[in-house]
């Protein structure tokens, strides 16, 4: 008998998370499963060094040493756990948590969901070319993943797993795996899967739906017992989002909304392993205090390949900082930034050594993320932030030393490093590719090494199945006249990240008759200009009618991306509060009202 509704907590948005998410979420009453998210491509590279010392490591022990604690708890409540944390050795880590199960006398089942590594098959996917660039595929990889989707998770779930860990898969299947295995969903039955996918990626970042990183921080009660999302799903795919009683936080139409936008590229083409979602009619609705209602999204069949990312090294980098405080502090930190570039720049060349491949110098107090638009030049205290990459760990060596020796021969005020010296650290990038799913083999073992679970038939893509098509976005007459110029966050709400090089952002209008308004002030071009000092190489918006929303695309201009730039905001996170500083006329009776 299928279930009528599940209850899913999101319990960790990345490997470090608060561990006050558990406890809390164990604290519910009529949760039925635990979802928590811990891998990051950065992620994915520590962990491929961890098992390449100890082939017994490579998962997220944290996760263990969490689980262990709140084993009681966790089997007195019946709920059910389901994470990534098994990253590059997920075998390992059900081992791991079967060896704590065992010692604290309970009987609780672990399945575990292998298949994603891919890193043995190398040499058969050396002519793959990157997905966003095409460039070829770097010939020594630290891992290579395959983005497992949730059937297996679902299928690890039938055969009686009480906690399923997986390796690589995205971050929304660990909650639409339970909605599969709960609901009975096929695998054809294409809106739920979106509605399930839908509900995964609102939660998947912990707190950020219930109030972290929200527009209107200042509405968003006690952040020290933020309380962590709660999915109330539908046997149709639709759902509420609530959180536990008693605790701080917020959930509206905003934080809600808010996640949506967070990290997505086209919403009529959100790709997933087991559905490609169609997000551009959902409506978010608030109905009651402290709950949302999340409806309308679509779906049709996936593609016949898995995203894959790999990780690799391309020599080193190094980021030092220094406080420099008094008049024209901004003045006097680019010019030790620019003094210290030049004479370690001179110094490499003497010796003959090759020259930095990418400097950045960043004054951080002086708003060096707005480019021309800065409005603080005048700052009395800053932070100067050099980084460097090289081939040769002893270059950068030099630049820290030389950026060190400023603090007793250039500005006034120089103070501030404090502790040791940065390290010098491999440099990281990150290489994504499609992998053809008929040649990863995924299988599901549930606490007997070998016993293989069958995995669901996947349809395959159809031209019987093409995308939605939506009625174009109509021009809404504006008001010519009466027109006053207020500041974008007083109209909206926004949200950034990244994806791989390019970032997004979010923007959704408080009320539905401000978007008219919000969508011809904001042009792609006009965007674009806002972000000239990053160079974008193409901006696109796209529309989301359903939440009275916009999405931009920002693509290449992220310095490489996360794991690999060298910027203070290397994911973009501050691109959203940039934009939504910028003014935008409406009738001053509309703002008024």
């Amino acid at each position: 008998m299928t279930q009528r509704t599940i209850s899913i907590g999101g319990a960790s948005g990345f490997w470090g998370d608060s561990s006050i998410a558990l406890p809390q979420l164990l604290e519910h009453d009529g949760l039925d499963y635990i979802s928590f998210d811990y891998l990051a491509e950065v992620t994915m590279s520590i962990l491929a060094r961890a098992r390449a010392k100890d082939p017994s490591l490579g998962y997220a022990t944290d996760f263990v040493s969490l689980v262990e604690r709140h084993l009681p708890r966790i089997a007195e409540r019946g709920v059910k756990l389901i994470a990534n944390a098994g990253g590059v050795n997920p075998s390992a880590c059900a081992e791991a948590l079967r060896a704590k199960i065992a010692a604290a006398g309970l009987n609780l089942r672990v399945g575990v969901v292998t298949g994603d590594d891919l890193i043995a098959m190398q040499p058969e996917l050396q002519t793959s070319r990157e997905m966003f660039s095409g460039a070829a595929m770097p010939s020594r990889l630290m891992s290579l993943n395959a983005y497992l989707g949730a059937a297996p998770i679902a299928a690890a779930l039938d055969a009686g797993a009480d906690i399923v860990v997986t390796g690589r898969c995205v971050d929304s299947a660990t909650v639409l795996g339970a909605c599969i295995h709960a609901f009975g969903w096929s695998m054809s039955d294409f809106d739920s899967l979106s509605g399930g996918s839908l509900a995964g990626h609102i939660i998947e970042c912990g707190a950020q739906a219930t109030g972290g990183l929200f527009t209107d921080w200042q509405d968003v009660g006690d952040w020290a017992n933020i309380g962590y999302p709660i999915a109330v799903i539908d046997a149709d795919g639709a759902f509420d989002v609530i959180k536990p009683q008693g605790t701080g936080g917020l959930v509206s139409r905003g934080t809600v909304s808010e996640q949506l936008v967070y990290e997505i590229g086209d919403p009529a083409a959100y790709l997933l392993p087991d559905v490609s979602c169609d997000w551009r009619s959902v409506e978010i609705e608030e109905t009651d205090n402290g709950r949302v209602r999340v409806t309308g999204a679509r779906g049709r069949a996936p593609t016949e390949t898995y995203k894959a990312s790999a990780t690799w090294q391309d020599g080193y980098r190094v980021g030092a900082t220094w406080t420099i405080i008094g008049e024209a502090a901004a003045s006097k930190a680019a010019k030790v930034g620019e003094a210290v570039v030049t004479r370690v720049s001179s110094l490499l060349s003497a010796a003959g050594s090759a020259p930095f491949s990418e400097t950045s110098i960043e004054i951080i107090g002086a708003e060096s993320s707005y480019g021309a638009n800065s409005q603080a030049r005048g700052a009395r205290e800053v932070v100067l932030k050099i980084a460097a990459k090289h081939g040769d760990p002893k270059a950068l060596e030099l630049l820290v030393r030389e950026f060190t020796s400023a603090g007793t021969s250039m500005a006034p005020g120089f103070t501030g490093m404090g502790g040791n010296r940065p390290k010098v650290m491999p440099l990281v990038r990150l290489f994504s590719t499609a992998v053809d799913k008929a040649i990863v083999d995924v299988q599901v073992n549930v606490e007997v090494e070998g016993q293989v679970v069958a995995l669901p038939d996947v349809p395959r893509p159809s031209s019987a199945n093409p995308p939605v098509d939506q009625e174009p976005e109509r021009s809404t007459p504006l008001a010519a006249t009466g027109r006053t110029k207020v500041p974008l966050i007083e109209l909206a709400w926004g949200r950034s990240g990244d994806k791989g090089n390019h970032a997004n952002i979010g923007i959704i209008a408080r009320r539905p008759e401000f978007l008219p308004y919000i969508r011809h002030a904001l042009q792609p071009d006009v965007v674009g200009a806002l972000f000239q000092h990053y160079a974008p190489a193409e901006v696109r918006r796209f529309d989301l009618p359903g939440i009275h929303g916009l999405n931009f695309m920002l693509y290449d201009v992220l310095g490489g991306g996360g794991i690999a730039s060298l910027r203070n905001d290397p994911q973009g996170k501050g691109y959203a509060q940039i934009l939504l500083g910028m003014e935008i006329a409406v009738p001053a009776d509309l703002v008024r009202s």
